[in-house]
């Protein structure tokens, strides 16, 4: 195994990112990037994938310490 390997991001495919998520709906993924949601994703031609460290940034930025705070 090569480094470049080792070091290349995990991509996801979005039913993958979407389980990964909680269990989110592949449809729910799909409409955040038409709404511009911040959710980043890599558009490679027609496929779209997901960065794990992406997934992981958003899912930080989403934590909360009471329900009483707004986002």
């Amino acid at each position: 195994m090569s480094s470049q390997t080792a070091t290349k991001p995990q991509l996801l495919t979005t039913e993958q990112a979407a389980e990964y998520l909680g269990g989110l709906q592949k449809n729910t993924l799909e409409g955040w990037r038409t709404s511009g949601k911040q959710l980043r994703f890599v558009k490679i031609g027609r496929l779209v994938r997901y960065r794990q460290s992406d997934l992981d940034a958003y899912l930080e930025s989403q934590t909360r310490t009471s329900t009483s705070k707004a986002a």
